[in-house]
């Protein structure tokens, strides 16, 4: 019998070899749920570095969020997170959910990060 945790790792697998295989020209957005909190970075894998980064943990948003787990942190991670990515020169990203599926805390924070400036 296959654990959650092995289910979980064989999807996030699967979605990271689908952006690969097209030929990753972008950065890619990443996405960690955790729960908690919620973490995002912007990392360019040409180089192998992380271009901009944002998390319910933020010394900026500290005091500003009710929880870390609610899909209200989650747009505001996003906000910030495309407007360090914008700020470092970046605009386009392809999204990498993780295994995740798309919907609640993930959506939303793709649909904040749409909303302050990048494409994807």
């Amino acid at each position: 019998m296959i654990s959650k945790q092995e289910r979980y790792e064989f999807r996030k697998i699967r979605s990271r070899n689908r952006l690969f295989e097209n030929g990753i020209r972008r950065p890619r957005l990443s996405v960690y749920r955790g729960a908690k909190n919620i973490y995002a970075q912007v990392v360019d894998d040409v180089k192998g570095a992380t271009v901009a980064a944002a998390s319910s943990n933020d010394k900026e948003l500290k005091g500003k969020l009710k929880s870390g787990k609610s899909i209200a942190s989650a747009k505001v991670v996003g906000a910030l997170l495309a407007k360090r990515a914008v700020a470092k020169g970046v605009t386009e990203v392809c999204f990498d959910r993780g295994g995740r599926i798309y919907h609640g805390r993930i959506k939303a924070l793709a649909d904040a990060a749409r909303e302050a400036g990048l494409k994807f």
